[in-house]
């Protein structure tokens, strides 16, 4: 199981949480017109192996969405913001 601390609740379990995805995938300006780049921002994700930046929203708790640094081998946890303080 995993643990996050999460910045206004404190110490919780991942039960409490729903994974949302890939913190680093960068949205194509809303003015965009070409398909491919649509396609590939809603389709196309890595499958990272190691340290990564992933969204988290806190449901069962203080509903709040956070970025947590996890490891995707360990799921050892290293960092966790707040989503709207994160820095890009």
């Amino acid at each position: 199981m995993i643990r996050i601390h999460c910045p206004i609740c404190g110490q919780r379990s991942e039960t409490e949480f729903s994974y949302y995805g890939d913190a680093t995938v960068k949205r194509p300006d809303e003015h965009e017109t070409d398909p491919a780049l649509w396609v590939d921002y809603v389709f196309t994700r890595d499958n990272p192996r190691g340290w990564h930046r992933e969204y988290w929203h806190h449901v069962q708790g203080c509903r709040q969405w956070l970025v947590l640094e996890r490891n995707t081998l360990t799921h050892e946890v290293s960092a966790c913001h707040l989503a709207s303080e994160a820095s890009s």
